[in-house]
């Protein structure tokens, strides 16, 4: 997979926004992996993808208001890697005459890093939560939102940003460990800059 290019992180740092980018301007493939979630889904069974079958079955409250940010991170089937392989499915039924940018939080480091046959083709985007809530904030519209759909949006709203803040940690943990590249995303940082940044990881 010597054409593949990897873009992960947590939620709202930017991944593609950047993925974009640079297919823009190289002329690359781009796949989104949140786009192919609903495909995924359905492609697994409930033996091979247990916790994502589970939160199928839950409803809006159960998945976002009634458990702890820490259930809700340990239990969440993408942050587990379910379904990973099916993105590598995709991958290789790709033609590899051109270069793929895959972008998303589901690009885990360590299921990720075996994949690597080249330096310099995989970034982890690691957000502030000051960033994470401006660039959420940013795309918002009014009514808007899953969690409008739950009994309590706000509770809601705050134990996804908690989960996701510990899934941030976790991938810089994870990262630091396995000697992945990965950039801090904090409000300093412009549009162009994190473009910069993820270049030269690259190395384009």
């Amino acid at each position: 997979m010597r054409h593949v290019y990897w873009i992960g992180g947590g939620s709202g740092a930017g991944k593609s926004t950047i993925a974009r980018r640079l297919a823009e301007r190289h002329g690359w493939r781009l796949y989104g992996t949140d786009d192919v979630m609903g495909d995924h889904a359905r492609r697994t069974t409930p033996e091979e993808a247990p916790l994502l079958h589970e939160f199928m079955a839950m409803d809006m409250d159960e998945r976002w208001v009634n458990r702890p940010p820490e259930t809700m991170l340990e239990t969440f089937h993408w942050f587990r890697g379910e379904g990973f392989q099916l993105i590598v499915e995709d991958l290789l039924r790709m033609p590899r005459d051109t270069c793929v940018v895959v972008e998303g939080f589901r690009l885990l480091p360590h299921l990720v890093q075996p994949l690597l046959t080249e330096p310099g083709h995989a970034v982890w985007l690691l957000p502030t939560p000051e960033f994470r809530q401006t660039a959420l904030t940013s795309r918002a519209t009014p009514g808007g939102g899953f969690t409008g759909r739950t009994s309590d949006p706000e509770r809601a709203d705050r134990n996804i940003a908690a989960r996701d803040h510990l899934f941030t940690e976790r991938l810089r943990e994870e990262t630091a460990r396995l000697r992945l590249p990965a950039v801090t995303v904090d409000l300093t940082m412009s549009e162009d800059e994190l473009a910069e940044r993820v270049s030269g990881v690259f190395r384009l």
